[in-house]
């Protein structure tokens, strides 16, 4: 029996690698480096968009507000947290911020007034249909659209601002 759990194990691993490989393929037109991929930090400003590593498959993202985060929790709850709970039960030990080519945040003028005025309100969560990369982009543009993986909303974020996304550690 433990054989075939064995490749029923291996084949989600697979399948998991297979879409962050084509993930990252689809960021290649929309973003300069990945989170991870620069050493440089940077100081968040409110209204900036911050993500973090989920076991290395995933990201979570964010709208920075005040020292905080805003976040669509898996339970569907809007709340703020501090930086090192948005880390907390992932894999990563860095937050990152999505910034033009010179370092700066890139941030939309409405986006954190738009995260608070969700808080502590629920959103159905669904990781294809209401997940946070949605949530992020409701808070940056006011669209509701559909929105599933990360690297839609860097697609989305690029044209937003008309530039490279370039994501650099945040500063403490």
């Amino acid at each position: 029996m433990p054989v075939p759990l064995f490749w029923l194990g291996a084949s989600a691993v697979a399948i998991l690698a297979g879409a962050k490989y084509s993930n990252d393929k689809l960021l290649e037109g929309s973003v300069g480096r990945l989170p991870g991929n620069s050493n440089t930090k940077v100081k968040p400003s409110n209204g900036a968009i911050v993500t973090c590593g989920i076991y290395g498959l995933f990201e979570h993202t964010g709208i920075w507000v005040d020292g905080s985060i805003l976040e669509l929790k898996g339970n569907g709850l809007i709340r703020g947290v501090s930086p090192s709970r948005f880390l907390q039960d992932r894999s990563g030990d860095d937050i990152f911020i999505a910034c033009d080519t010179n370092h700066n945040p890139l941030i939309s003028p409405d986006a954190a007034q738009r995260a608070i005025s969700k808080l502590f309100s629920y959103s159905e969560y669904d990781v294809i249909k209401n997940n946070c990369h949605k949530f992020v982009w409701q808070c940056i543009a006011g669209e509701n659209i559909p929105l599933t993986r990360f690297s839609i909303l860097n697609q989305k974020i690029s044209e937003h601002f008309s530039t490279y996304v370039h994501w650099h550690r945040v500063a403490p």
